[in-house]
């Protein structure tokens, strides 16, 4: 809804987006005769024009073609194009123009004959979680599996903007657990941090809502990513998910480091000069890089130890100086 009911601020967000590393991006289509009535009350009274929110879901309609074309925009410049169906119409719109995905909006997760309207498309559905109870979850899953397995759900809390305690990461995980779908994250924060930490929870999706500046006019604007920001955002999940993808093995790592540990590490140094036969002392040693001797972990166990030859200040000081042994 950024776009705000401007045709071309819609298709200037397309463009804004296909540079990000996004991989789709997602509007709403809305009927304002087919999903409302004209006593709907504001979320949030925001408008200078609009007298009731219908007149405002009425100014966000945009026309079959229209829609078409900015689904022809943005696969031009290689995104996935989809939105969000708020009545049966809306839902019609968006088949006859060929989306590849349908996205359930929260006020929806309980409106189970849209849920099977959905599903008996064989389209893939989203499932947005926002206001549902895990019954309702259940509910409105089961019922898209009694057409077809194609499906993602998202952990959503439906407050604009959505504070840090409300974000519900630890959900993300429970759907994965609870689920055998891709699941994912519909953050409403205005900022990438919730969305790069699903990522190291494993989510398999991000949504977030994106506006060109927080000064932009809307009800969404403090819950939307700036778009500049949208880059970095989409970077720091890749990069999260390609850390989780490739564990490590200390122990594998330690033997590649060690020409790295000898050079970082530190060892026994004589801080004067010693000759045969003296006892080394804590004292005697500094520690000092490279670690070409006696390591740092083992200087303790060294002092006390008679030396076999002679060693001058600043020298390195070695196994072999003791006698060559170990233990």
């Amino acid at each position: 809804m950024a776009h705000d009911g401007s045709l071309g601020t819609a298709h200037a967000y397309i463009d804004g987006v296909a540079g990000s590393g996004a991989q789709a991006i997602k509007f709403q289509t809305h009927i304002a005769a087919a999903e409302s009535t004209p006593g709907e009350p504001f979320r949030k009274k925001f408008s200078y024009q609009d007298a009731t929110r219908y007149d405002y879901w009425e100014r966000l309609e945009f026309t079959p073609e229209q829609w078409a074309g900015l689904k022809r925009h943005a696969e031009e410049v290689g995104l996935i194009f989809l939105s969000t169906p708020f009545s049966f119409e809306a839902l019609d719109l968006l088949v006859n123009i060929g989306v590849p995905a349908l996205k359930v909006g929260s006020g929806e997760t309980t409106n189970l004959p849209m849920l099977t309207a959905m599903g008996r498309t064989g389209l893939p559905v989203l499932l947005s979680t926002g206001m549902a109870s895990w019954a309702e979850i259940d509910e409105a899953v089961a019922t898209l599996e009694s057409h077809h397995d194609q499906i993602g759900i998202f952990q959503c809390t439906t407050a604009y903007p959505c504070a840090a305690e409300q974000v519900g990461l630890n959900v993300v995980r429970s759907l994965r657990d609870r689920y055998p779908y891709p699941t994912g994250l519909s953050d409403h924060s205005g900022l990438p941090y919730a969305s790069i930490g699903a990522c190291a929870l494993g989510a398999d999706m991000i949504e977030v809502h994106v506006v060109f500046s927080k000064a932009c006019f809307g009800p969404d604007t403090g819950a939307s990513v700036v778009l500049g920001d949208l880059p970095a955002l989409v970077e720091g999940c890749q990069f999260v998910r390609r850390a989780i993808a490739n564990p490590i093995d200390k122990d594998a790592v330690a033997v590649e480091m060690q020409d790295l540990k000898t050079l970082f590490g530190k060892s026994a140094y004589a801080t004067r000069d010693m000759v045969a036969g003296e006892t080394l002392e804590m004292e005697d040693m500094i520690l000092r890089k490279p670690a070409v001797g006696i390591l740092a972990k083992d200087v303790e166990r060294v002092s006390g130890r008679t030396l076999t030859r002679d060693v001058p200040r600043g020298a390195v000081i070695t196994w072999t100086d003791i006698g060559g042994n170990h233990g």
